[in-house]
């Protein structure tokens, strides 16, 4: 008898922690923000994509030359094909495989920097935008921040992407 009242007392006690804590979790101040939408709208963003145009435009004046030259040649081919020998079609293939072969090894180079230099400064971005989510929420006293894309729902005046957005443009 003496077991079944201890636990019972047991599951009372268990139950009213747990009644308590579930209270207390509806005390907390949550927040969410979707980070990427907020990197998008920011003005260094847009500052981030006209560095990267004018860094890599030398390196894409190239690529375009190539592909003109390799749709020249193909033309080429095609126009004066049935007036050539097969020494000079032989050469112009050639010619034209090694083209094509000196494209995309550029291409890819090419992409393969462009991604890079994204992703180092979309990183910088970042950081920069979770400094300012961190400010927030330490102002505003937020107990818990998440992001967006791990919620399934949140009203929207939990939504502090706006305020992660004005004051992320206000840095330099």
């Amino acid at each position: 008898m003496k077991k079944i009242i201890k636990s019972m007392a047991l599951t009372a006690a268990a139950s009213s922690l747990l009644l308590a804590s579930s209270a207390m979790a509806f005390e907390q101040k949550i927040a969410v923000v979707n980070v990427q939408e907020a990197i998008n709208q920011i003005p260094q963003s847009a500052a981030l994509m006209q560095t990267l145009e004018t860094e890599f435009k030398d390196e894409k004046a190239v690529i375009a030359q190539l592909q003109k030259d390799l749709t020249f040649e193909d033309e080429n081919l095609k126009r004066n094909g049935s007036l050539m020998n097969e020494k000079e079609k032989k050469e112009l293939q050639t010619k034209m495989a090694k083209l094509y072969q000196d494209y995309q090894v550029k291409v890819k180079e090419f992409q393969q920097k462009v991604a890079q230099r994204k992703n180092e400064e979309t990183n910088k971005l970042f950081a920069l935008v979770t400094q300012v989510v961190d400010n927030i929420a330490a102002k505003e006293d937020y107990d818990l921040v998440l992001s967006q894309q791990a919620v399934m729902f949140s009203k929207p005046d939990h939504n502090i992407t706006s305020k992660v957005v004005e004051q992320v443009s206000k840095l330099k």
